[in-house]
């Protein structure tokens, strides 16, 4: 029954495209490593955008490096930028913002600007233990997968009833 959930196929479909790719395992896991860095940042919407002109610039692995994007997701965003905005406001000493009374613009600058120095200094924070975390677990994992032999998922067929 859970081969119908679409969610695990398509986990499997990129497991095995990431497997097939003609490059060093230390290739992939610099491409990986890329990804999971800027899949990190506050930059949701233009991570992949980010991540392949990246990898392109610095000639990583593009396919990797998209894939490595995806630990920000729409589930796993607001999670990861409230442990990095609270990371990053501990680490600098700030208070949390207080609420808006007064909605102008100055007011709502300054919260912003209250908000994205946090974030953007935690996201850095976070980011690098991610990325070489994950460049060791790509690096370990890629010979490893690729000696498996993955099944494919029995098709349905519908036969002709006699």
């Amino acid at each position: 029954m859970w081969r119908r959930i679409g969610f695990f196929r398509q986990f499997k479909l990129n497991l095995i495209r990431l497997m097939r790719i003609q490059e060093e395992p230390d290739g992939i896991a610099r491409g990986m490593a890329l990804g999971l860095f800027i899949g990190m940042t506050p930059t949701f919407g233009v991570q992949m955008i980010l991540a392949l002109f990246f990898a392109f610039i610095l000639c990583q692995n593009k396919i990797a490096a998209l894939v490595g994007v995806w630990i920000s997701n729409p589930l796993t965003a607001p999670v990861i930028y409230g442990l990095e905005y609270e990371i990053g406001r501990l680490m600098m000493g700030l208070p949390r913002p207080e609420a808006l009374v007064v909605f102008n613009y100055e007011m709502i600058w300054e919260l912003g600007t209250q908000i994205a120095y946090p974030l953007c200094f935690g996201s850095l924070v976070l980011g690098l233990p991610v990325a070489i975390i994950g460049y060791a677990v790509t690096l370990h994992f890629v010979p490893v997968l690729r000696l498996w032999k993955i099944p494919r998922w029995p098709r349905r067929r519908n036969f002709p009833e006699e």
